[in-house]
Parts: structure tokens; sequence; C-alpha cells
């Protein structure tokens, strides 16, 4: 038991000893290699006509402006009057500017990124409906925003010119262009447009940085924009051991609980100050679930104060338990167009498996993400020397993970600087408590023997008769004879009975009623055939080869006396002849007390 409890106090606890590592660094660890920037690219022709005035709408305008001044309404200076008749204009373009001939065309692309991530190692991603196509309204007018500021800027000018000796200010040219973006924009013809899809996507081996490229993905399924079901899927062929991230269930949040959205910010990725690496880094907010609400078209939205930009859109949004449990979708706007990170809204998880079951599509992890997540583990519980050999494997399996590079340059890192807290493997530490126990085993069965051996008798004297070689032989009268050497003496059976040690016989009753070997009056015990009583030595002739046992009545004796003990000089030969004679003779005399007894009545 001390052996077992101590190999239970040295074996060390599986449990992280370090700092608790807080759930956003966990999450965004697991889940930010699913997480990609997606892009939608329109390119085409765009076709505008230039502009002329109406003329009558212009007199007209003039008389007003002219009316205005003698009013008192505006003062009568150049500046004031040229500015009363652009607002007019402004507010009204088509009634006063007309499109005529000759086109002017430009080529022009353009575009927007959002967030998607995969859902399988195949290839399929999720992302936002409406991160995946435009309407005809808002492709116009990110045409007319992103491809015609050279001919809104051109015209503007000309416009100003035709004023003759007119020195327009900032704001002055600011309002006359802002004619002109309406006026192209409402005329603007878009032809040969196309569009692609494409996920950015870093090469082998390069990590999130500048060796990034687009991959081009294909448009499977298309919801509705908010606020309906927004809702888009992606399909990247070519794909294997994608890193996935898990789906959960709308029950696994509520309002109260923490929200964490990962995604690109626009503000971020359109921005000229940060790195391309960077930009490619995706961000964590968090914050509450506040309400669940349901859209006019009857679809649910999750509320929550975690913040989201443009460009987040389309991205996973997490529980803390690290499973999807929606997709960032919208945000609040303010007055003047600019996104409020206070309010963000969120499409259910449930509408997002409804998507994917119409199309047959499976979420599952793939073996790149399992073997990560495992890593992940053991790495943020400093068990580096573990954590290495699988960021190895996960770099085998996906070459191109955004992370896994960094994470084994880290974990050597690590090692080499002792910081590594691997326990050692359990099978060490059976074989260590088996040693234990064997060693602490051993030493008490060695006590036990030791504590036996000093227990045990230290003479002979102390140990019960044997007739075995080396012990005394009880004989007649107590007495005893020497030990027989190379054997002992066993008592034999007299008329069918075994004597017990010590006793001396005076009868015993006859076999079958009667004395065998006599015909009368007692018994005799048969001579052998080569016995002689003229030999000398009682009739046994030793020359015989053949001879029996001489027997013979032996003189009263000293039984029980001591061995004569061998002269030096003499061997074992001659110390044995005496103890077989002496055994004969006690044997014959036996017999001869035997064949005495008178029967019993």
């Amino acid at each position: 038991m001390a052996a077992f409890a101590l190999l239970v106090v040295a074996a060390p606890a599986s449990a992280d000893t370090g700092d608790e590592v807080p759930v956003g660094t966990r999450l965004a660890a697991r889940t930010h290699p699913a997480v990609q920037l997606t892009s939608i690219t329109y390119s085409g022709e765009v076709v505008v006509p230039s502009s002329q005035a109406k003329q009558a709408a212009w007199d007209q305008l003039t008389t007003e402006a002219t009316q205005a001044v003698l009013a008192g309404k505006i003062p009568s200076d150049e500046r004031s009057i040229a500015k009363f008749l652009f607002q007019r204009v402004a507010a009204d373009v088509d009634r006063y500017l007309q499109p005529v001939g000759p086109e002017r065309t430009v080529k022009a692309q353009v575009g927007g990124m959002c967030t998607g991530w995969w859902v399988t190692p195949d290839g399929y991603m999720v992302t936002g409906a409406h991160c995946v196509q435009m309407s005809d309204e808002e492709l116009s007018q990110t045409f007319a925003q992103q491809a015609l500021e050279k001919f809104n800027k051109q015209d503007a000018k000309d416009m100003i010119n035709a004023l003759r000796n007119f020195e327009a200010d900032k704001e002055m040219i600011e309002l006359v262009q802002q004619i002109y973006v309406t006026f192209n924009s409402t005329h603007l013809e878009i032809r040969g447009l196309q569009k692609s899809l494409s996920v950015l996507q870093s090469l082998p081996g390069g990590g999130v940085d500048k060796t990034a490229k687009e991959v081009p993905a294909e448009l499977v399924s298309v919801g509705e924009s908010y606020p309906g079901k927004d809702f888009a899927l992606l399909k990247v062929n070519g794909q294997q051991n994608l890193p996935t991230v898990p789906l959960g269930d709308d029950a696994d949040v509520q309002t109260g609980d923490t929200l964490y959205i990962s995604g690109f910010p626009g503000l971020v990725t359109n921005t000229p100050w940060f790195s391309v690496e960077s930009k490619l880094d995706p961000a964590l907010t968090e914050g509450p679930y506040n309400a669940k609400r349901t859209t006019q078209e009857g679809v649910p939205y999750i509320q929550t104060q975690a913040p989201s930009y443009h460009g987040n859109s389309g991205g996973p949004v997490f529980s803390r338990a690290g499973k999807v449990v929606g997709m960032l979708i919208a945000g609040t706007v303010s007055e003047n167009g600019e996104a409020s990170e206070n309010e963000s809204f969120v499409l259910p998880v449930s509408i997002i498996k409804e998507k994917l079951n119409e199309k047959n599509v499976k979420p599952a992890a793939s073996l790149t993400t399992t073997k990560y997540n495992e890593a992940l583990d053991d790495f943020f519980q400093r068990h580096y020397k573990d954590a290495l050999p699988k960021f190895r494997e996960v770099q085998a399996l996906f070459p191109s993970h955004p992370y896994v590079a960094k994470y084994i340059t880290d974990s050597q890192q690590a090692i080499s600087s002792g910081k590594d807290e691997t326990p050692q493997p359990m099978w060490l530490w059976i074989a260590i408590g088996a040693g234990v126990l064997i060693v602490v085993g051993g030493g008490l069965l060695l006590l036990v023997l030791m504590r036996r051996r000093k227990k045990a008798p230290s003479s002979p004297q102390d140990q019960s008769p044997s007739p075995a070689y080396g012990g005394p032989y009880p004989g007649i009268n107590g007495g005893g004879y020497p030990a027989q050497v190379g054997g002992g003496y066993d008592r034999q059976p007299v008329n069918g009975q075994v004597l017990p040690q010590g006793w001396q016989p005076q009868s015993l009753p006859p076999a079958n009623g009667h004395q065998p070997g006599r015909t009368a009056g007692g018994y005799e015990a048969p001579r052998p055939r080569d016995y002689d009583s003229q030999l000398p030595g009682g009739g046994y002739d030793p020359q015989r080869p053949d001879g029996a046992t001489q027997y013979v009545r032996p003189a009263p004796s000293p039984y029980g006396q001591q061995r004569p003990q061998a002269t030096p000089g003499q061997g074992p030969a001659d110390s044995n002849a005496p103890d077989v004679a002496d055994l004969e003779r006690e044997i014959a005399e036996l017999r001869r007390q035997l064949q005495h007894r008178p029967p019993e009545a």
C-alpha cells in the first residue's frame, strides 16, 4: 500500500497548472484557420453620355434667380447667384440636363470583400447572400463611385468654365461635381458585365502574407439579401483537408450570453496603412446577446452588441464553446451612412443548416482540424514536446495552413528555452510504480525469512527422533541403535501389526488360531538353507556369495551408546561394518522373542 500511495503521488496531474487561457484566445486559435477573406468582382465597359443643358429650363431658372435678387432673397454678387443656380439644378438634374453624344466609355472593375468560412474539408464555404451578388441599383452606384470619378470631375470643370470669369471655391466645385455624379450614374450603361467570386488563400508554406492568392469559387446556392435569409454557399474545387468549424444549435445561446464574431473589417482591409500580412488576419470581437428579433418577412435574427464593420459580413458567430451559432449579416447605420458598431444582426445557425440540407451538404470536421485542436490543447498547457509532432502532422495534412508554421517555431523555441512542461508518459510512471512494488515486496520477504531463521532450534536435542540417516533409532527397552550408514531402519510389521517405537513385544496372537512353522508347542523360526551351526561366527558363512543374513542371539549390550569414532587413518568402510552387524543381531533377537511368546487364551 505504501508503494501504491507513492505511485499516485508521483504521477503528475493532467490538468493545466499554468495560467488560464482566455476563452477568446483559445477560440480564435481554433477557428481562425477556417475563416477566409472572400472577394466579389464585377468587370465590364462603362458607357456614359455627354450632357447638354435644356435651354428652356435654364432660361426659366435664370429668370427665377433675377427675381430672387430683386426681392432681396439672395445677395446680388455673382457667387451667390451661381450658388442659387447650382443648388436648383442638383435638386432636379434631369430637368435641366439631357444626355447627348458622343458616348464616353471606360473599362472598369469594381467589387467588395466579405468573410466566409469552411464547413467541409473538400471546399464548401458559407457566407452572406449580399456578399456574392449585387442588385442593378447597387451595381450602378458602385460603378459610378469607383469608375466615373474621372468623368465627374471633368464635367464639373466644364460647367464652371462656361460661366466665364467665375472664381469657384471648394464648396462650389463639390456642388457642381455632385450634379454630374447624379447625372452620370443615372445614365450609366454597363456592357460586357462579368462577375467572379474568389477566396483569398495562402500559397503552400506561405502563411498569411503577401504570397496569398485568389482562388476561384463557384456559387452553389444563394438566398435573399437582408432582411431575408441572407445566405450563400460557395464551392472551391480541388480542396482537401481544409480546416473547418463546427456548427452548434440555436439553443446553445440565449439572452445575456457572450457572442464572438470573427471576420475581416473593411476599415482594415481597405486602408493603405496596414501591411498585407495584417490585413489577412481575422479580427475577433465579442459582446452580449441582446435579443431575438424577427423581420417583416418572418426571418429570425439575433441582436448583439458585439462590434462589427463592413467586411465582417458573412463571418461566423461563435458561442463560448467554440461552435457556430449564427452568421453576421448586418449592422446599424448612422444618418450619414456610416456603420455603427453598437448593434449587429446575426442570422441563426438553424437557417444555415436548413440551407445546407437543401443542397445535401453535410458539415464535417476535417482531420486537419482535429489534429490541430489537439496540438493547441497541448500548446496552451505548455506541453510543447507533445504539441510539436502534432503540429508537424497538421502541416503534412494541409501544407497551406496559415498558422501552423508559426506554432511549430514557437514550440521549438519554448523547448529550447526550457519552458516545456510535458509530463512523463503514463507507462513510465506505471513501470516506476511496479519497480517500487517489487523492491518493497522483496525487502519484506527477506525480512520474514531472516526472522524465521532466528527462531529455528540451535541443537539436535530439541528435535524429535527420526529414523532417517544421522538420527538415533529407538530400540528395545528404550535403547537405541546407531544410525545405519546410507539408510535408516523402518518399522517392520510383525504378524500383520506394526510395532510402535520403543515398545518391547512379549507375545503376539497367532495368525488364524495357530502358530505357523511349528507342529506343536511353539514357533520356530525357519532357518535359511545356508545356515550351519558348526561354522564360526554363529552359522553364517561370509564366503557364500548368496548367503543369507546370519541371526544370532546377541550378548547384552548398552543400546543407545554412541557409535565408536573412526580412528585417524581409517576410511568410511571400516566404520560402517559394525553398524550392519549390530542391526542384524537385533533383528534376530526380536524374531527369537516373538517365536517363544506363548499364545493368548
